[in-house]
């Protein structure tokens, strides 16, 4: 009787045989269904542990790893400051603090790239390609070049800003005139020509006062070096507020796939949905821009990893976005810091020469690009 309400009535008028054999075949398919579900559901869960447990051993060797290379113990004992002194100075005055920088501007990277993929309905979407870390990092290169301000905490608010104009801008160029909502290629062709207007300003204003930009030359490629925890205090509460904001309208934009007519039908307030979406994306891609650069690809990778295992789901896209995020952004740290040892070559070049590919095989895969 349970599934009595999925009979189609049709079946109701078959002789008694072929009724009783239809009803079994329907029951089998529910059954199925609810199967394939609980599994997707356990597999979802099973992940989470797994990706959890690998982001923990990556932490572990980001502390471990560098130009001068430190064993478990060692880590150990300075972590509970009963080791070396010189292993202590490493561990607390440069590991931990890139390591505590790539958690928070990872999962911020990560996020953005999903929430502008859902909000765009564009696969290849992310901060990146669309130009807002090209609008933080031209607003914190006016703030550097044109008003000498180096700190973290004072030159955040322009990141923002830069973001937030960049993302406006972006859509108004994409919709074109009288045009209601813009299409996907119409978006991504916009963001490349901005992203590109914005970088060659950039690159002016840093000609034009090399001084003021010596100390940022790692900062306009993308980098966790040389950065203090204390610059990244002031930007916690921007990310932590671009997540929330993001998760709570996760299952709005679930609905909103289906079309925004369908979405309004159900109850979604499309129009706060959108506003809301381009607030979180401009706290979140703004301010880890502002601290670590405009790191490339980081947003476009993660999504397309997370969504090809968990399915559909934003919410679930979202949670793994999170934490899948910088586990990618550490790992392509640590391969920065060994590939040209004593030396290292900074995150943002490293995602871009494993993004790169990556973009190539979305624009050409027909099934990768699917948000669906």
């Amino acid at each position: 009787m349970l599934f009595w309400h999925l009979i189609p009535f049709n079946l109701m008028r078959m002789p008694r045989f072929k009724f009783h054999l239809a009803v079994a075949h329907q029951m089998k398919v529910v059954e199925k269904h609810m199967n394939a579900m609980s599994s997707l559901r356990l597999r979802r869960i099973m992940g989470l542990f797994l990706v959890l447990f690998l982001l923990g051993i990556t932490i572990f060797l980001s502390l471990m790893i560098g130009a001068a290379s430190l064993s478990f113990h060692d880590v150990w004992h300075a972590l509970n400051s009963s080791g070396d002194a010189f292993h202590e100075a490493i561990i607390h005055d440069s590991r931990i603090p890139r390591t505590a920088i790539a958690l928070a501007v990872g999962p911020a990277f990560g996020l953005a790239g999903a929430l502008i993929q859902a909000f765009t309905r564009n696969p290849l979407a992310d901060p990146g390609i669309l130009g807002v870390n090209a609008g933080a990092a031209f607003a914190v290169a006016l703030a550097v070049g044109i008003f000498s301000i180096t700190s973290t905490s004072h030159y955040i608010w322009f990141a923002l800003i830069g973001a937030l104009l960049a993302s406006i801008a972006i859509y108004l160029i994409g919709s074109g005139a009288g045009k209601k909502h813009p299409t996907p290629t119409q978006i991504t062709l916009a963001g490349v020509a901005m992203a590109a207007a914005l970088e060659g300003i950039t690159t002016a204003l840093s000609l034009m006062n090399a001084r003021a930009f010596y100390g940022m030359l790692n900062w306009r490629v993308g980098s966790l070096a040389r950065r203090g925890l204390e610059e990244l205090w002031p930007i916690l509460p921007f990310i932590a507020v671009g997540v929330i904001l993001a998760l709570l309208i996760a299952p709005a934009i679930n609905t909103m796939g289906y079309g925004d007519d369908r979405a309004t039908s159900l109850g979604v307030n499309v129009k706060f949905v959108q506003a809301v979406s381009i607030i979180a994306i401009t706290l979140l891609a703004g301010s880890a821009t502002a601290i670590a650069g405009p790191i490339i690809f980081i947003g476009l990778m993660v999504p397309h990893c997370v969504r090809w295992f968990v399915g559909p789901d934003q919410v679930w896209i979202f949670i793994y976005s999170l934490l899948v995020a910088p586990l990618l952004l550490l790992g392509a740290d640590i391969i920065g810091r060994i590939i040209l040892l004593p030396s290292e070559i900074p995150v943002g070049i490293i995602t871009g020469f494993v993004g790169a590919p990556i973009l190539l095989i979305l624009v050409r895969s027909k099934k990768a690009s699917s948000l669906s």
